[in-house]
């Protein structure tokens, strides 16, 4: 019985992004030594995640609330929107304290090998949030941030994007390469990210 809850707990852990069987192991075995109290609150946890957490129906980023706080905050400058590929690219940005715009969370980025095709990612939700805009502040007073990592995936969706909203008179900037070539936002210092959103540049 022991052997098939350790096995099926390694497999669970396996999907976790770089994680392999060894390390799935270790991490059961170190979930056995945890006290029940420790046990309790890590599955309380899961418990909240499961109940609480949405997707905001403006931004499709991670909320516990929808629209999510970003969104309403009133001191946001709702016609600058930074596109990024994940949510963990959000909190890589806000680390900055510079950034007053919102967010737009493709959940992805173009990888047609993969099988992520625009109709995989958030595009569509993000045509249809400009359009929204538009109406309010008119599309020359719209910004649309291309916040995606500096490798071939992100390359990729940044000229798609390009090609599919620059006829449209929006303006569209993107973050300055003083990201390192192939590195992942998330990753990049607060320090590196905040001259990139300072550095930006328009794509004309």
């Amino acid at each position: 019985m022991t052997n098939h809850l350790i096995q099926k707990l390694t497999e669970i852990l396996e999907k976790f992004p770089g994680v392999g069987p060894k390390t799935a192991e270790r991490f059961v075995f170190h979930l056995f030594r945890q006290t029940p109290n420790e046990l309790s609150e890590f599955a309380a946890s899961l418990e909240e995640i499961k109940n609480s957490i949405k997707i905001c129906s403006n931004c499709q980023n991670f909320s516990t609330a929808d629209p999510c706080e970003i969104c309403t905050d009133s001191k946001r400058a709702k016609n600058t929107i930074c596109v990024v590929a994940y949510p963990q690219d959000v909190i890589a940005l806000e680390k900055t304290g510079s950034y007053t715009g919102t967010y737009h969370v493709l959940n992805g980025t173009l990888n047609f090998p993969e099988g992520l095709t625009p109709e995989k990612l958030k595009i569509k939700e993000l045509i249809e949030r400009l359009k929204k805009e538009a109406k309010q502040s008119g599309l020359k007073n719209l910004e649309i941030i291309l916040g995606l990592n500096a490798n071939m995936e992100g390359e990729t969706t940044s000229l798609y994007l390009i090609k599919l909203l620059k006829p449209s008179g929006i303006k569209i900037t993107r973050l300055a390469r003083g990201l390192p070539q192939g590195s992942d936002l998330q990753y990049a210092d607060e320090v590196t990210l905040l001259n990139a959103l300072k550095d930006r540049k328009e794509i004309i």
